[in-house]
């Protein structure tokens, strides 16, 4: 007996036809995608920004149904950007229940850990500003269990890139260039747009490991 033929006779003979497959831009299916921020109901609200995040925040309060609830509701953490860029005043004037500055992501990181072992389900997730920010801080909430829906993510500002070099995987923050150089192993990265939510960095691959010397002029990519 010969193989089945799958979708019965219909699909018989099909190997005959030629089919034409319409050509797809090829995509890289973990880049995180971003959309505005949204009020949505919750118990808690955990706003978490840096950058230029801030006018993401204060756009999505200035829309909410229910601002005084929302903000009554609130616990904001903010931290400058990579570029210096410091909008905590303005979102310190929206008036939350709680406003915390911290002065780098390092040093929010653990308020946010606090946040989250008090935090009960029901709460709603907001992350907004650089890649590198929003990579950390939704690592940080689904190592909770939170479930991902609960999580808003939305870019604003700076495109510096967080990336990781897959060969003595040392994390090298706010990268510009593209290719450039690992600053623990010294090889010369090009950065793929390949992304980890595991380490919240994208990847790094040596760019010259088969012609050793032969790396191209470094051109900014990020900024």
């Amino acid at each position: 007996m010969g193989p089945a033929v799958r979708g019965g006779p219909l699909c018989q003979g099909l190997d005959a036809v030629k089919i034409e497959l319409t050509p797809v831009a090829p995509s890289m299916r973990s880049r995180p995608v971003y959309a505005p921020l949204e009020a949505r109901p919750g118990k808690l609200h955990v706003i978490v920004a840096d950058c230029a995040g801030a006018e993401a925040v204060t756009e999505m309060v200035d829309k909410a149904n229910d601002r005084s609830a929302f903000l009554s509701a609130a616990h904001v953490m903010y931290c400058p950007g990579p570029t210096g860029t410091d909008l905590s005043a303005k979102l310190e004037a929206l008036g939350a229940a709680q406003f915390f500055r911290a002065p780098t992501i390092p040093a929010l990181l653990p308020r946010l850990v606090r946040v989250l072992s008090d935090a009960r389900m029901g709460t709603q997730f907001y992350l907004a500003g650089t890649e590198s920010l929003i990579g950390q801080a939704e690592r940080e909430i689904m190592a909770t269990g939170f479930p991902f829906a609960s999580i808003q993510k939305e870019h604003r500002g700076s495109t510096l890139r967080r990336v990781q070099c897959v060969h003595c995987k040392g994390i090298t923050e706010n990268v510009a260039t593209d290719p450039f150089k690992c600053s623990h192993c010294g090889l010369s990265l090009f950065v793929r747009d390949h992304y980890s939510r595991r380490i919240a960095a994208f990847q790094g691959v040596n760019i010259d490991a088969e012609d050793p010397g032969e790396v191209p002029d470094s051109v900014v990519r990020f900024k």
